[in-house]
């Protein structure tokens, strides 16, 4: 046992070691988020010597709901993670409540944002354990209110152990659609004044995307809310819809407003409806060049 605590020692300590790549400054203010609204100004960033989003330009008033959609690999999830700080940006600012995020403290803006993704992570405990993840001071009352919030206590009241059951590494013990709703009440439980979704419902069945989504809309109530979906139907009543294509913003509006437009937005909405023989041949050239390229990266990786 001492000498596997020793290389696990050994890895946990050379990761604390790894410097940062992001510059942080010592007198840096905490992030004091007051309407929620959130800026992206003329934002370009890339991986490396390329471009992954450009120009990016767009502003999101407090409490509302945007929603990301476009191809894969247009770079929806790239512009999120800059809202986060994962990266900085190579040009432009993204700013909460007009405060430049490379010049707050990384904990408060952290803490601000409350992120739910498409992999419902658990690590192995109970599932008590899991929804407090992030908010340890949190008692048993806060614990079930998230999860009714979740549509989650119902299930976890019928495991052997309720909230103290444990769900084994990486919550085996539980289903796709029951993880994903622990992982919902965490970020309820954590109360964020922004919350990001990142295709949060897309490895669930129809009823339990139902009650996933269900939850989800009073969690997003009255919170500014970013949303990456495939599935156009989970982001039709976003107040605005950006579409993604390349890494630039080739459309923004309403749901009814994009299908107007008849583009790329009515297009992808066209799949999913089924209505693949009504689709432009010019579309379809396009979306076959995308798949190529990404099998392509995918070989290569």
């Amino acid at each position: 046992m001492y000498q596997r605590a020793r290389a696990s020692s050994a890895r946990i300590f050379g990761l604390m070691d790894e410097p940062s790549k992001l510059e942080q400054d010592r007198n840096a203010a905490e992030l004091e988020v007051t309407e929620g609204e959130v800026e992206y100004d003329d934002v370009t960033f890339g991986y490396g010597d390329e471009p992954i989003i450009e120009d990016v330009d767009f502003t999101v008033p407090g409490g509302e709901t945007l929603a990301l959609v476009g191809p894969t690999g247009a770079g929806k999830s790239t512009v999120l993670k800059l809202l986060l700080r994962m990266y900085d940006v190579d040009d432009g600012a993204v700013r909460i409540d007009g405060q430049d995020v490379r010049e707050v403290t990384l904990p408060s803006l952290r803490r601000s944002v409350g992120y739910v993704g498409q992999s419902s992570y658990l690590f192995y405990g109970t599932v008590r354990e899991n929804i407090t993840y992030g908010s340890f001071e949190a008692d048993h009352e806060s614990v079930v209110e998230a999860a009714k919030a979740a549509e989650a206590h119902e299930f976890i009241q019928n495991l052997p152990d309720g909230y103290d059951t444990m769900v084994g590494e990486r919550g085996v013990k539980l289903s796709g659609g029951q993880r994903q709703r622990i992982t919902i009440a965490r970020a309820v439980l954590k109360d964020p004044d922004i919350l990001v979704l990142d295709e949060a419902t897309s490895d669930v069945d129809t009823e339990t995307e139902m009650l996933i989504q269900r939850s989800l809309d009073r969690l997003t109530e009255d919170r500014t809310t970013f949303a990456i979906a495939h599935r156009l139907s989970t982001i039709k009543d976003a107040d605005t819809i950006l579409v993604l294509e390349d890494g630039r913003i080739v459309e923004r509006g309403t749901h009814d407003d994009l299908i107007d437009d008849d583009g790329l937005y009515a297009h992808l909405w066209g799949v999913q409806a089924g209505e693949i023989d009504q689709l432009p041949e010019e579309f379809i050239e396009r979306a076959a060049k995308r798949t190529a390229e990404v099998d392509a990266e995918t070989d290569d990786d």
